[in-house]
This record gives structure tokens, C-alpha cells and sequence, in this order.
């Protein structure tokens, strides 16, 4: 699997799972009230997108791999209007849209100076 294809499984995994922890923690009070199936499918999500992010460390720059944390935030974004039916603002619309930008910016570079893995990870 392409690396960039991992890296937005990854965000994409992130972002599930904070909209699961939103889901797990809707209408609840109490502290064990917390611990349910929406928040440890939070959990897991996380923990899955954690490994999947490492791995990508091991193989990518690391001036490569961290803008893809900005796509999780888009994601969230989108999620919390498609699931939650939480409106978007004209400014988090634009947000969106500059974190995109910035995105296709950092990464839209060509692939060869990705592949370069720093001298701190080949050690």
C-alpha cells in the first residue's frame, strides 16, 4: 500500500474514532458511564491509526508524515455535519478549505523527495 494511502487510512481511522467518542459520550454524566462500546471502538480506532502512523514514521520524513494530523480535523469537520447534523460555518468552511490548501502544499512536492528517510530513522 502506497504510503499516502496509509497515511489517510490513518487520519481517516483518527477521525472515526473521535466521532465515536462523541457518539459514547452524548447524554452521559457520570465518569462509568464513559467506558461503553462507542468509546472503546473510539479506543481501538485510535490505537489502530497510532500503529498505522509509527509505521509511516519508519518509512517517511517526519516533515511528511505530520500535516496528515490537519486532514483529521477536516475529516472531523465533515463527519460532525454528515453524522452529527452539525452545522458548518462559512469560516470553518474556508478553514477547511485552507487546510487543504496547506496540505496539498507541504505534500504536493514530487514523490522522490518523500521517499528520503532522515538520518535519525535509518539509525
Amino acid at each position: 500500500m502506497p504510503m499516502h494511502l496509509l497515511l489517510l487510512f490513518a487520519a481517516v481511522l483518527a477521525a472515526v474514532g473521535q466521532m465515536l467518542f462523541k457518539a459514547g459520550a452524548a447524554g452521559r454524566t457520570g465518569l462509568m458511564e464513559f467506558v461503553n462500546l462507542a468509546v472503546i471502538g473510539g479506543l481501538a480506532c485510535y490505537g489502530l491509526s497510532t500503529l498505522f502512523w509509527i509505521y509511516s514514521l519508519s518509512k517517511l520524513p517526519l516533515r511528511v508524515v505530520y500535516p496528515y494530523t490537519a486532514l483529521t480535523f477536516v475529516l472531523v469537520y465533515v463527519g460532525a455535519f454528515l453524522v452529527f447534523g452539525e452545522r458548518p460555518g462559512l469560516r470553518g468552511v474556508l478553514g477547511v478549505a485552507l487546510v487543504l490548501a496547506g496540505l496539498f502544499l507541504i505534500n504536493g512536492e514530487p514523490s522522490s523527495q518523500h521517499a528520503t528517510v532522515s538520518r535519525s530513522a535509518e539509525r
